[in-house]
């Protein structure tokens, strides 16, 4: 069942990055800003708006209409996630109750990579084609197996891919027009330790996948010779999970029929909207600005469900909000060869507060600093690198929920089979990006 939820969440939103770095890397809760190598070192500022490369038809379709010649780009970001819980947690009182014995679950975070690839050529002198394949949402949280919060998470794994053809027309000489459909598959994998009967506990495990389709649009304003208005949406994408969960005794792992069996949850990722400035204050300085409003709402609460019987195992409440992401930042053309970037970025977690936050997803607020560059590598090709630090809030917990097995009880909390995490999260993301780009 968490797993189902789980990936239900990555999919939803899934900004972070890989892990629960990948969580900080991107965008908040489970999305991913790490869309480019391009953009990295400015903090995606703009991005809606820039139009530097043929990674702008997954910001903003509209900018394909603003590149004069075919482009083939790949980038590859590397996401590393420090994050680390210490506090305390309760036993299931049908274990015995009490404090939960084991550690603080050590590195909850890692290490991912994102890959990113883009094709986009002119189909006439106003229309232009693209493709895009990428990762908008995944999550990637990992805790030692006997660890305090085990009844309510171990391994959260979701990964998504995303197949984006694009087209965009040039209105006129100051606007153009972009959309895309989205082909998305999802694949999620959740863990934890589960309450079996008195004194006896297990660990169930939920694989589920799904895929889906979703739709862009984008414009481009060209408000004069140095500033152009950018603005983008991306739909929600409805999913109907399906899967298996797999439950076994501890310490023997011995299976649970029981408790084991098909599930499917449906889960809605969120959409986007987002608004984009790039003013050149001179032949070699350009500004840039980004506001991104993301509908993590749409994530509130989902029913994981036994297709057989129909019945729910269980119920998983994430409560979010939506929320905004604001960045700003700046390229500067230092000589024909070189530009340089740099930008600061402020990403609002969806979560409310500690008794909805969850050791799956140990999101908070976060500030991004980066830097990075652009090298002229011949006559028409570029390579793009960035790095990006992001500083996240200390995120408390104070999270109770039943840690019943599935298809044991209803999703109510069973007498006996709750158990709370108190205490709190440190965390910092590291990214590192580099894309090469041919002009053809």
């Amino acid at each position: 069942m968490k797993h189902t939820f789980r990936r239900s969440l990555i999919a939803t939103a899934l900004a972070g990055v890989f892990s629960a770095g990948m969580n900080g890397a991107f965008g908040a809760a489970f999305g991913l800003s790490e869309q480019s190598a391009s953009g990295l070192g400015n903090s995606y500022a703009g991005a809606a708006a820039v139009a530097e490369d043929a990674s702008t038809m997954y910001f903003n379709p509209a900018g394909m209409s603003l590149l004069e010649n075919s482009q083939f780009a790949i980038a590859g970001n590397v996401i590393n996630l420090d994050a680390k819980f210490s506090g305390t947690a309760t036993n299931p009182f049908a274990l015995g109750g009490g404090a939960a014995t084991g550690g603080n679950g050590g590195q909850a975070g890692g290490t991912g990579v994102v890959p990113n690839l883009y094709l986009m050529m002119p189909a006439g002198p106003k229309w232009s084609l693209g493709l895009g394949v990428n990762a908008p949402f995944a999550l990637a949280t990992e805790y030692d197996a006997d660890w305090v919060g085990r009844f309510q998470g171990v391994k959260s794994e979701i990964t998504t891919i995303n197949i984006n053809p694009s087209v965009s027309y040039k209105l006129s000489d100051t606007i153009s027009l972009g959309g895309g459909v989205s082909y998305q598959m999802l694949e999620a994998e959740l863990s934890n330790a589960v309450v079996l009967g008195p004194a006896t506990s297990g660990r169930t495990t939920l694989e589920a996948d799904d895929d889906g389709w979703g739709w862009n649009l984008g414009a481009i304003f060209e408000i004069s010779a140095a500033t152009r208005l950018g603005i983008a949406y991306r739909s929600e994408i409805d999913y109907k999970l399906s899967g298996n969960v797999a439950t076994t005794i501890d310490p023997t792992g011995a299976p649970v029929a029981a408790a084991s069996g098909a599930a499917t949850a449906d889960a809605t990722m969120p959409d986007s909207l987002a608004f984009s400035i790039a003013h050149a204050t001179s032949d070699r300085l350009m500004l840039l600005a980004d506001a991104t409003r993301t509908g993590w709402s749409s994530i509130n609460q989902i029913n994981i469900v036994d297709p057989g019987t129909g019945t729910l195992r269980d119920v998983l409440v994430l409560d979010f909000d939506d929320a905004w992401r604001f960045s700003i930042g700046g390229n500067y053309m230092l000589n024909d060869k070189w530009t340089l970037k740099a930008g600061l970025a402020f990403d609002e977690t969806p979560v409310k507060n500690a008794q909805t936050r969850t050791v799956r997803l140990p999101d908070n607020d976060r500030t991004w600093v980066s830097f990075g560059g652009k090298m002229k590598l011949g006559q028409n090709g570029w390579l793009d690198f960035g790095y990006a630090h992001i500083f996240i809030k200390d995120a408390d917990i104070n999270l109770s929920k039943s840690q019943q097995a599935p298809g044991f009880s209803t999703p109510t909390p069973a007498p006996g089979t709750g158990t709370t995490v108190t205490g709190g999260y440190k965390g910092s993301v590291d990214v590192f990006s580099v894309q090469y780009t041919l002009d053809f």
